[in-house]
Order: C-alpha cells, then structure tokens, then sequence
C-alpha cells in the first residue's frame, strides 16, 4: 500500500444561507479551517436572489483559497 501525500494549491468552496449573519459566520468558520491548512482566501464572491418558495432572500458565496 503507497500513501501518497499531495499539497493542496486551491480550493473552491461555496455557502448558502438563508439569513446574511449566518453566512457570515460560515465564511469565518471556513476561513479558520482552511487557515489550519495553510491556504488564505484569494477571492470572495457574493450572490443574493429570491427564493419564492421560501419566500426569503437566498444568500450565496463562493469563496477561492489558495496557497500562500
């Protein structure tokens, strides 16, 4: 068996919350994570739309890590 360890150089990720506060606090908590695998944010997006089955606005992010 050959293990194989292999840096990771970027990563994507993406959020959605229903409330813009917990949004927020996502962003944080995946930038702590991250930030433990050495890779710092390069490029935040933010997207918001309407969700008419809900009736509430849907808040999205993608969130671009890479390597320092």
């Amino acid at each position: 068996m050959e293990i194989s360890l292999d840096m990771i150089k970027d990563k994507v990720e993406c959020l959605q919350a229903y409330d813009f506060q917990e949004l927020e606090r996502a962003i944080d908590e995946r930038i702590g994570v991250n930030k433990a695998l050495l890779l710092r944010v390069k490029l935040v997006q933010h997207q918001v739309t309407f969700d008419p089955i809900r009736n509430k606005m849907l808040y999205s992010s993608v969130m671009h890590f890479t390597v320092d």
